[in-house]
């Protein structure tokens, strides 16, 4: 392994350390509430470590959490359930019945914790009326190929569930809610993590439907029906169910940039965590800024690292694709832009060990991946036009396998300029 991949690799590992359960949860929760029952409720990549890492600071707890198949965690009390992520399966569906019915059962002198990290919109796949797990597989699939953020996905899906969007909340009321969050989306809003399923949300049932129509998204008779009826409805800040609940925020994008940026032995620069945009497009873009900061046309000067965090989105233009992943269409956009340079190295990876569909956590490139891709007869043009860059990487030796993380905080995405 070069000495550039290592160095990218390591401040990977660092971001990802920075947002571990078991690193971050008691330094940021007061004591165990004083309560007649405590239900621990949950969901997401992130959830069984989450809940591992709670039951050691506050004992005795019991409940049930969800999270993708292969990212379980072994608890003493708290069930885990693993369930289809992206695409939502049955496990999802019956595990998120069993969270409500539990939820529903709790009074005024109990408590509600809630352990939400980014995937819990997929395993949450219970919805409203007559929309079927098909239903919501059908929709899923075309929201991921469809180019709509990550927002906007989230958006549409609330408001066809019968957990998300305060309706956990609802369910649970009136006991008190505590909901601990590991952040996965620009901006850190409680509303967008999981698609809160414990807190208000300000969108509506027009604008999920807008979102449907600007993406050109066919859905199901059923879940029309559901964004029709106006009792579908979900809850905003005016509702009472809200009154008695509060937030930890215990890992964000941000805090993970600043953990890998006190590490680097190289001067870093951070460019932000909410970038978001077509993968590829903005691997150009970051490829253009780090050409021009080599040949000396930039106030940045080498040798630099830059970081960026966010979630950007693929649009898939054909039937037939390979397996995709945002974070190596962003390097291959990158590559591209960088083939006719030096001494630029790059490492993009979701910080959940799973870029897109696939068991690799993102890929490395460096000026010669263009190359050296033709030299293997797999152009990068030819990568890029089959949304391909998982089989470009690995052909190339240079994909980043690390296994599930148990964390999600979106992307890392680091560039070194050298001098």
């Amino acid at each position: 392994m070069s000495e550039e991949k290592v160095i990218l690799k390591n401040l990977f590992l660092a971001a990802v350390d920075a947002a571990l359960p078991k690193n971050i949860l008691e330094k940021i929760l007061p004591s165990k509430p004083n309560c007649n029952r405590m239900l621990v409720v949950g969901a997401g990549k992130a959830a069984a470590s989450m809940a591992s890492a709670l039951e050691k600071i506050w004992d005795d707890c019991e409940g049930i959490v969800i999270t993708r198949h292969g990212h379980s965690v072994d608890c003493e009390n708290i069930r885990v359930v693993e369930a289809g992520h992206p695409i939502p399966d049955n496990n999802g569906h019956e595990a998120t019945k069993e969270i409500l019915k539990l939820s529903a059962s709790l009074g005024r002198d109990d408590v509600l914790v809630a352990l939400i990290s980014g995937g819990a919109s997929s395993l949450l796949s219970l919805g409203i009326g007559k929309i079927s797990t098909e239903d919501k597989r059908s929709l899923t699939k075309q929201l991921l190929t469809s180019g709509a953020s990550i927002v906007e996905m989230n958006v549409v899906r609330k408001h066809i569930s019968a957990i998300k969007g305060g309706r956990l909340a609802e369910a649970a009321y009136p006991a008190r809610v505590i909901t601990i969050n590991i952040s996965d989306v620009p901006g850190d809003s409680p509303a967008d993590i999981g698609s809160g399923p414990t807190v208000p949300d300000n969108s509506t049932q027009d604008d999920a439907k807008k979102i449907l129509e600007r993406y050109s998204i066919k859905v199901p008779q059923s879940i029309m029906e559901v964004l029709n009826d106006t009792q579908n409805e979900t809850l905003n800040s005016h509702s009472p169910v809200f009154a008695n609940s509060e937030i930890f925020m215990a890992a964000t994008p941000q805090k993970s940039l600043l953990a890998a940026s006190e590490v680097s032995d190289i001067p870093t620069i951070l460019l932000g965590d909410i970038i978001e945009g077509e993968a590829r497009e903005v691997g150009r873009a970051m490829g253009g800024m780090a050409v021009s900061i080599r040949n000396g046309k930039s106030s940045f000067k080498p040798p630099c690292i830059l970081l960026s965090g966010g979630e950007t989105t693929v649009t898939i233009t054909k039937d037939e694709v390979g397996r995709g992943g945002r974070n190596v269409e962003f390097l291959m956009g990158l590559a591209e832009a960088v083939q006719n340079s030096t001494d630029i190295f790059a490492l993009a990876c979701d910080t959940d060990g799973i870029d897109g569909s696939v068991e690799n956590a993102g890929a490395f490139i460096d000026c010669t991946t263009a190359q050296r891709a033709e030299a293997i007869e797999y152009p990068l043009a030819q990568a890029m036009n089959n949304f391909d860059g998982h089989g470009l990487f690995e052909k190339l030796g240079d994909a980043i396998v690390t296994g599930p993380t148990l964390t999600n905080v979106n992307d890392f995405r680091a560039i070194y300029i050298k001098v």
